[in-house]
This record gives structure tokens, sequence and C-alpha cells, in this order.
């Protein structure tokens, strides 16, 4: 487990590629509505740092299809993996971070269900969230309105706000009452980012999972989507993770 602390990160780029000898691979899992293209402004910058780097698109049918799916993209790169997962994404790092290639965890304002909880029973330890007013359930799907943007990605310019709503991938109507087998922050080292605006997922519910892994712990002024309006800060944190393991 990473040390509980709470720590700030300046920013930094890299503009020159590097090899992966010796590096880890670091994999992407997505939430509700914003899809693997939301880690499209760090991807590139890890990428030149020389990173094996792989964004997973899931299907958001169940919980254990997107775990399957994350798990099999584990074959496309080099071990050991710095897993990360935003929002729900968080969960389905939980579970599929149990795999021995895993060898760090890095959750961005995400859920992390403990073995008795769903991303359903997590959520309903704290109020409500702003964006829960604006969604529509349609053919089984829960469907973000464009209302809801503000709430979601409030931090982003208005143009990167309706490229998220015209990309938005909708979960199915049970997905957050599901279970995942397995919790990988009680094994595996973590790092979580925690949204201190976000009013999608509450900020006190991202502590309170940071703090409950034992998670090294960082807070930045930023929407429910950091990896969008704070890449730097978020890059930096992937890195700190990818540093710490000995290869």
């Amino acid at each position: 487990m990473g040390d509980n602390e709470t720590s700030s990160l300046g920013t930094s780029n890299s503009t020159s590629v590097t090899s992966n000898v010796g590096k880890p691979s670091i994999v992407f899992a997505h939430g509700l509505w914003a899809d693997g293209s939301c880690f499209s402004k760090v991807i590139p910058t890890l990428q030149a740092d020389g990173y094996e780097v792989l964004s997973t698109q899931n299907s958001l049918d169940t919980v254990q299809g997107d775990v399957d799916a994350v798990t099999r993209s584990f074959d496309q790169v080099s071990s050991p993996i710095v897993l990360v997962g935003h929002s729900y994404g968080g969960t389905v790092i939980t579970g599929a971070g149990t795999d021995d290639r895993v060898a760090a965890l890095v959750y961005i304002a995400a859920l992390a269900p403990d073995e008795a909880e769903t991303s359903q029973s997590l959520q309903e330890k704290f109020p409500k969230t702003d964006v829960l007013s604006y969604i529509k359930v349609a053919d089984g799907r829960i469907w973000l309105l464009p209302e809801g943007l503000q709430y979601f990605a409030g931090d982003l310019s208005a143009q990167e706000q309706q490229l998220i709503w015209a990309t938005q991938c909708v979960p199915a109507v049970d997905l957050f009452n599901q279970k995942m087998e397995g919790i990988a922050w009680k094994s595996k080292p973590s790092w979580y980012i925690v949204a201190t605006n976000d009013r999608t997922v509450q900020p006190d519910l991202e502590r309170f999972c940071a703090q409950r892994m034992g998670a090294t712990t960082y807070e930045v002024a930023s929407s429910h989507v950091p990896m969008l309006s704070n890449p730097n800060f978020v890059i930096d944190v992937i890195r700190t993770a990818a540093n710490s393991i000995k290869i």
C-alpha cells in the first residue's frame, strides 16, 4: 500500500522519445460517459517518456465484462503494469488489478468498492451529486444530458464539453449494482487523485476511498475529469507510481 499522505505536484512535459526498456507499461480504464479517448492529453507525453501505453474501450454492459476487457489488454503490453482507472474505471481496476502483472494502481476521481460493496452502495454513503439531476434512462442505458456537462466537466471549454457529450459511452442501467471479484487495492500499492471541485463523484467519497486503501493521495482543483483539465498534474502522479516499480 502507499503512504496515506496528501501531496502536490508541479507540472512537466517530455519532448523526447526514450526506450521502454526498464519501464513499466501503463493501461487506462475509463468510466461512464467519457470513453477511452479521455486520456488523450496524457498518453502522448507518457509515450514520449518511453512507456508502452494502452487505453481500453469498455462496453459498460457488466462489471465482469469490463474487468475481462481490461485484463485481456495486458497481453498487448509488457509487464509490470501501472493500471489507471477514472471514475467507474476505479471499480474496474479494483477487480482487474488483482492480476499478477499489475504492480501499481492509480485512481483518478474514482470509485474503489470493497468486497461487500457495489459502485452504487459506495456512492450511497455520500450525498447525491449534481450531475445525477441531468441524466436520462433510455433503451436500458443511462445517458448524460447536455445540461449535465457543466457538472461533469465544467472546467473544460464548451467545445471540449460538447466532444465528450458527442462521444459518450453509456452504461447499462444495472451496472452500478453489480459486484466484482477481488479487491486489488488491498494488496497493491495505490495512488489517488482527488478532484476537489468534482460534482459527479463526491470529493469526500474520493478522500474516503483513498484513506481506506492507504493510498498516496494528491488533491487538485478540478472537475470530474482532471486528466483533461489538469493533464500535467495527472501525468506526474502516474510517473511517480511508475518510478516506484523496481524492474
